[in-house]
C-alpha cells in the first residue's frame, strides 16, 4: 500500500498554527469518511435486511464503489490503487447482481460486523476524543491567560504557586489528550481501507459459499484477486499495529521528556539561554492600545522570517508582517504589571511594540535573536557563529571589567612611543597616531584635572553651559496624538529627520577642537574612568538629527534632554576600530572662564551605527550651509529689488512732477488767453454805447444816466 501522510505527534507540545492547520485537514477527512461509510453502511444494510432487494442493494453498493474515485478526500483521495481495487470490487459485485438468494447470517458475520464496528466504535472514538482535546485546549488557554496576568508583588506568591499548578496540570492535560488524539486519527488512516474491504471481502466469501454456482460464475482470477486483496488487508494491519505501537513508544518518550517543559517558567540553569540564535518562534503577548489610557494584551504565534517579524493566529493559514526588525533596537521596558516585558523599535522611530514572554529563558532568547538580526547578521554563511563572535567582541568592548588593562586591551592599537613630555597614565589610544597629534602631548587635547560628567543632566535642573534658556528649547514633550498644539515645533521645517538609538557614556571639557584625535582620546579616558569607578550604568536616548541642531529625547517620555545647535558641532568621528562609539566635540561660549569660548567632547555608544550617524551629521551640515548661502542669495536679491523698487518709485515721482509743471503751465495760457478775451469784449460794448449816445443826443444822455 502507498505511505500515508500521518500527524506530527513530536510538536503536539508546541502547538504552533501549522500543526492546527494540519490537524483540520486530518478531521475534515475523518469527516469525510464517516459520511462515506454511513452510505456504505445502509447500502449493506439493504442488503441483509431485504433479500428481495438484493439485486437493488448490491446495484448501489457497486454505484457507491465507482464514486469513489470522484471523492474528494482531503488525504488518500489520489490513492489509484484504492481506486482501482474499488472499481474491480464494483464489476465483480454487477456480476452477482442477479443472485436473489442470500444467508443472513453470513451476512451479519462477514460483512456488517466490520463496518460497523467501524462506524460505532471507531469513528464515535475519534468523536469522543475530538471533544475531550477541545475542552483541554480551552482550559489551557484560559489558565495561560491567568499566569499571564500574575502580578510581581510577593504578596502573590500562593496565587502565582496555584496558577502555576493550574499551568502544568492543564498543559499536561492538553499535551497527552492530543497525542492520543493524532495517534487515532493516524490509525484512522489504516482502520478506513479495512473498514471499506474488509466488508466488501467478507460479502464475496459468503457469495462463494452460498452459490452453488460460484465455480461457473467465479473464475480463477476473481479467487487470486480476492487473495491479493486479503493479503493486502492483513498488511495493512500489520503496519498498522506496527506503527501504532511506534507512535505509543513515542508518547511514552514524549512524556517523560517533556514534563520539565509543562512549567510555564522552567529552570534556566537546566534549560540554558540560547544567546546565539538567528531565528525563534513561539506564542507572545502583544499589547494593544484601546483607549487614551487603557490596553489589552492578545496572544499570537510569533516567528522570524529572514528581518521581519511575523504573527499568526489559531486558524489563519499564514502569517503577517509586524515589523520590519532590520537595524531595530530592542530593550527590557517595565510595562504595567506584567514580567518579562520587552520593546522593539523600528529603525526610523516611527513603529514600536510591546510584547511579553511566557518565561525568563524566552524572554533573554527573544531579545537576544532580534538584537542579532538587527545587525543583518542572518544574511550571513553561518549565522550562528558570527553572532557569537559578535557578542563577545562587543562583550569585551563596551562591558567594564575589574582589571583596568584586560577592560582595555581589546579595544587598543599597537602601543606607540610618547615624547616624554607625555603624562605617564596615557600609555595608548583608542584610536590611530596621526602625524600632527606626535608633535603634541596629552595635555594639549584634554585639560588636566577635567571633570567627567556620566549622567545628562535634567533640562529642568540644570541648563546645558553656554546655552541659552529658552522656553520651547528643553523640557519640551512631543504630543503623542501628531498634534502641534498651536505652537510650531522649532524642527518642523527641517529637510533632515534622523533618529539612532544611543546610549550616553560621558563628556568631558576638551581644550583643541580641531583633529579627531581628541574625540579618541576623550573615549579612552571617559571608557578608563568608567572602568576604574566600576560604573556600568548607561542612559538610553533617541539622537534626532536635523538640520538646526541634534538633539537628546528620552524614548519613554519624548521629552527632549539636552539640545545641541548644529553650528556649534565642530568636530565628530567615530572610532577606528570599535564603530559602536563615536563622538562630537560642541564648541559654547562661557565655561569655567567667563568671556572665552570652551569645548565639550560627548562620547556616546550606538547600536553598530556610529559611522551612520557621523554621515548623518554631515549630511545635516551640508544641507545647513546651503541653505545658509540660499538664504544670503535669497536677502541679496531681495535688497536688490528694493533698489531698483526705490528707483522705480523716484523715477515715478519725477514723471509726476513734471506732468504736474506741464498741467500749471497749460492751466496759466489758459487763463491769459480768456484774460484777453474778455478785455477785448469791453471794448467793443464801450465803442458801441457811445455811438448809441451820439444818436440819442442830450435827452438820450440824460435819461441814461438817471436810468443808471
Amino acid at each position: 500500500m502507498p505511505g500515508i501522510d500521518k500527524l506530527p505527534i513530536e510538536e503536539t507540545l508546541e502547538d504552533s498554527p501549522q500543526t492546527r492547520s494540519l490537524l483540520g485537514v486530518f478531521e475534515e477527512d475523518a469527516a469525510a469518511i464517516s459520511n462515506y461509510i454511513n452510505q456504505l453502511f445502509q447500502a449493506m444494510h439493504r442488503i441483509y435486511d431485504a433479500q428481495n432487494e438484493l439485486s437493488a442493494a448490491t446495484h448501489l453498493t457497486s454505484k457507491l464503489l465507482k464514486e469513489y474515485e470522484k471523492q474528494r478526500f482531503p488525504l488518500g483521495g489520489d490513492d489509484e490503487v484504492m481506486t482501482s481495487t474499488l472499481q474491480q470490487f464494483a464489476k465483480v459485485i454487477d456480476e452477482l447482481s442477479s443472485c436473489h438468494a442470500v444467508l443472513s447470517t453470513q451476512l451479519a458475520d462477514a460483512m456488517m460486523f466490520p463496518i460497523t464496528q467501524f462506524k460505532e466504535r471507531d469513528l464515535k472514538e475519534i468523536l469522543t476524543l475530538k471533544e475531550v482535546f477541545q475542552i483541554a485546549s480551552n482550559d489551557h488557554d484560559a489558565a495561560i491567560t491567568r499566569y499571564s496576568r500574575l502580578s510581581k508583588r510577593r504578596e502573590n506568591e500562593k496565587i502565582k504557586a496555584e496558577v502555576t499548578e493550574d499551568v502544568y496540570t492543564s498543559r499536561k492535560k492538553q499535551h497527552q489528550t492530543m497525542m492520543h488524539y493524532f495517534c487515532a486519527l493516524n490509525t484512522l488512516q489504516y482502520k478506513k481501507k479495512i473498514a471499506m474491504l474488509e466488508p466488501l471481502l467478507g460479502y464475496m466469501q459468503a457469495q462463494i459459499s452460498f452459490f452453488k454456482m460460484g465455480s461457473e460464475n467465479l473464475t480463477e482470477q476473481l479467487e487470486e484477486f480476492l487473495t491479493n486483496i486479503g493479503t493486502s488487508v492483513q498488511n495493512v494491519r500489520r503496519e498498522m499495529e506496527c506503527e501504532g505501537e511506534n507512535m505509543q513508544q513515542t508518547i511514552e518518550d514524549l512524556e517523560v521528556a517533556s514534563d520539565p517543559l509543562y512549567l510555564p517558567d522552567p529552570d534556566t540553569t537546566k534549560f540554558p539561554v540560547h544567546r546565539n540564535l538567528t531565528r525563534k518562534a513561539g506564542y507572545l503577548n502583544a499589547r494593544n492600545k484601546t483607549g487614551l489610557v487603557s490596553s489589552s494584551w492578545e496572544r499570537q504565534f510569533y516567528f522570524t522570517q529572514g528581518g521581519n517579524l511575523m504573527s499568526q493566529a489559531r486558524g489563519d493559514v499564514a502569517g503577517g508582517l509586524v515589523m520590519d526588525i532590520d537595524n531595530c533596537s530592542v530593550m527590557a521596558v517595565d510595562c504595567e504589571d506584567r514580567r518579562y516585558c520587552f520593546q522593539i523599535t523600528s529603525f526610523d522611530g516611527k513603529k514600536s511594540s510591546i510584547l511579553q514572554a511566557e518565561s525568563k529563558k524566552d524572554y533573554e532568547e527573544w531579545i537576544c535573536t532580534i538584537n542579532n538580526i538587527s545587525k543583518q547578521i542572518y544574511l550571513s554563511e553561518n549565522p550562528e557563529e558570527i553572532a557569537a563572535r559578535v557578542n563577545q567582541s562587543a562583550l569585551e568592548a563596551v562591558t567594564p571589567s575589574p582589571s583596568f588593562q584586560q577592560r582595555h586591551e581589546s579595544m587598543r592599537p599597537t602601543v606607540q612611543s610618547r615624547p616624554p613630555a607625555a603624562r605617564t597614565s596615557s600609555t595608548g589610544s583608542l584610536g590611530s597616531e596621526s602625524a600632527a597629534l606626535s608633535a603634541l602631548s596629552l595635555d594639549s587635547l584634554v585639560a588636566p584635572d577635567t571633570p567627567i560628567q556620566f549622567d545628562i543632566i535634567s533640562p529642568v535642573s540644570e541648563d546645558l553651559p553656554g546655552q541659552a534658556k529658552s522656553s520651547g528649547q528643553s523640557g519640551r514633550r512631543t504630543n503623542p496624538f501628531g498634534e502641534s498644539g498651536g505652537s510650531k515645533s522649532e524642527t518642523e521645517d527641517s529637510i533632515l529627520h534622523q533618529l539612532f538609538i544611543v546610549r550616553f557614556l560621558g563628556s568631558m571639557e576638551v581644550k583643541s577642537d580641531e583633529n579627531p584625535d581628541v574625540v579618541y582620546e576623550t573615549m579612552r579616558q571617559i571608557l578608563a574612568a568608567r572602568a576604574i569607578h566600576n560604573i556600568f550604568r548607561m542612559t538610553e536616548s533617541h539622537l534626532l538629527v536635523t538640520c538646526d541642531c541634534l538633539k537628546l529625547i528620552d524614548p519613554q517620555t519624548q521629552v527632549t534632554r539636552l539640545r545641541f545647535p548644529l553650528p556649534n558641532v565642530v568636530l565628530y568621528a567615530t572610532h577606528q576600530e570599535n564603530k559602536r562609539l563615536f563622538g562630537f566635540v560642541l564648541r559654547t561660549s562661557g565655561g569655567r572662564v567667563e568671556s572665552r569660548q570652551t569645548s565639550v567632547c560627548y562620547i556616546f555608544e550606538s547600536n553598530n551605527e556610529g559611522e551612520k550617524i557621523c554621515d548623518s551629521v554631515g549630511l545635516a551640515k551640508q544641507i545647513a550651509f546651503h541653505a545658509e548661502l540660499d538664504r544670503k542669495a535669497s536677502e541679496k536679491q531681495k535688497e536688490i529689488d528694493r533698489v531698483k523698487e526705490k528707483q522705480q518709485k523716484e523715477l515715478n515721482k519725477q514723471k509726476q512732477i513734471e506732468k504736474d509743471l506741464e498741467e500749471q503751465s497749460r492751466l496759466i495760457a489758459a487763463s491769459s488767453r480768456s484774460n484777453q478775451s474778455s478785455g477785448e469784449g469791453q471794448f467793443v460794448v464801450l465803442s458801441s454805447s457811445q455811438s448809441e449816445d451820439s444818436d440819442l443826443g442830450e435827452d438820450g444822455k440824460k435819461k441814461r444816466e438817471s436810468e443808471a
